[in-house]
């Protein structure tokens, strides 16, 4: 019930990237029960690549704590993290990430998942795949589905 409870806040996020047009990804962290920080997508708004919502979301759990070292911090993320944010989410020592839905819309998803998987191999963080999988992976559908009606 815990991971439902964060990951709606992280889709709460995830709605404000929608309503501004970005791609509809929200990130949630926190520390001893209590959200330290939140984000989604700004790419588009701030014209920034790295804008992604798990990288400001480090960001801003960084300056809550006064340090980049993130240890015992649990990332909720909308959507499965890109290779990017994979490295942010390992260099900051976040010890658990919970995931909404797997990325699925690009041709070659099973390659780059096992390319995370591989990465992550070494890696001692947590991962759990698949809380609230409808409604995060709605959202993300129906950015789409909207898109291209344009």
């Amino acid at each position: 019930m815990e991971d439902s409870f964060y990951m709606k806040e992280a889709l709460k996020e995830a709605h404000k990237a929608y309503l501004k047009e970005e791609i509809p990804i929200g990130a949630i962290i926190v520390k001893d029960n209590k959200i330290i920080a939140r984000a989604h997508n700004l790419r588009e708004t701030i014209k920034d690549p790295t804008a992604h919502a798990e990288i400001l979301a480090i960001r801003e759990a960084a300056k809550v704590l006064g340090g980049w070292r993130l240890i015992g911090c649990k990332l909720y993320v909308t959507m499965e993290p890109c290779i990017m944010c994979l490295g942010a989410i390992s260099e900051s020592r976040i010890k658990t990430l919970v995931i909404g839905t797997k990325n699925t819309k690009t041709s070659d998803s099973e390659y780059k998942l096992k390319l995370k998987q591989d990465f992550l191999q070494d890696k001692d963080i947590d991962i759990s795949f698949g809380v609230l999988e409808e409604a995060t992976s709605s959202i993300v559908k129906n950015f789409f589905r909207k898109l291209r009606k344009r």
